[in-house]
């Protein structure tokens, strides 16, 4: 059973004006098997609760802990985080120019265990985990996400998650620019990835629509930076109903 436990987070950036405080105290517990959704609009700081998790060094962390099974993940660097078990699904997945797919998977496999996987096993897994979410074997000889469509970008990064099998996976609008079908495939591939991992997931989106197909145990309203009501899963759906007005008074 692990925990990332996330306390009073408070992270500004650099703009021409000056430093401009993002997140106003974040308060987050996130265990092994649970699915947390992390709704809000635009502008309200939740990709940046995801990257400041992750180590981008755009963000300063200004006050606050983040912590993974007691160790302080914001003494870590980017790939000890990662090690230790943090992953990150990015709304934006980059591409990687001369590195294949298989290539960069391994590589990436074998640095969190330690170790290079068994080719055998390797191919085998890494096959499966791309036919799970009906990506093409080709694939994986392509350079990464290098001319890939949005959808197939998004179904790279779950194959990532179910082979690297992390404690917690952030998930940064993983929904953004799915049509209904991809987003079906990619929902499901999320879902088994946690079965077969008992991962935590914090799933940060602005629409409800990923939700029928992943069910969190609880929905966090995000507001200007702070969470702003908690409840279960009947809180995504009386913001389907309402949306975000009701909230655009809550006070920094």
């Amino acid at each position: 059973m692990s925990t990332l436990e996330i306390r009073n987070l408070q992270v500004s950036i650099s703009t021409e004006d000056g430093d401009k405080q993002i997140l106003h105290g974040v308060d987050l517990t996130i265990k092994s098997g649970e699915t947390h959704a992390i709704m809000g609009p635009n502008g309200s700081g939740k990709s940046t609760l995801a990257y400041s998790i992750a180590g981008h060094p755009k963000y300063t962390i200004t006050g606050g802990s983040v912590t993974l099974d007691g160790e302080n993940v914001l003494e870590m660097s980017v790939d000890e985080r990662a090690r230790a078990g943090l992953f990150l699904a990015m709304q934006y997945p980059v591409e990687v120019p001369g590195v294949s797919v298989s290539n960069f998977l391994r590589t990436a496999k074998t640095a969190i265990d330690g170790e290079a996987p068994k080719l055998r096993t390797w191919l085998k897994d890494l096959n499966g985990a791309m036919a799970q979410l009906e990506m093409d074997k080709e694939f994986a000889q392509r350079n990464v996400n290098e001319g890939f469509s949005g959808g197939e970008k998004k179904r790279h990064e779950i194959v990532q998650m179910e082979l690297l099998k992390p404690k917690m996976a952030i998930l940064d609008e993983t929904d953004s620019g799915l049509d209904i079908d991809a987003l079906r495939v990619v929902s499901a591939g999320i879902n088994q990835a946690k079965e077969n991992t008992n991962s935590g997931i914090l799933l940060i989106t602005h629409y409800t629509r990923i939700l029928r197909y992943i069910k969190p145990d609880y929905v966090h309203v995000f507001m200007k930076g702070r969470v702003v009501e908690e409840g279960g899963p009947e809180l995504a759906e009386k913001l389907e109903a309402e949306g975000y007005e009701s909230y655009t008074g809550a006070a920094v």
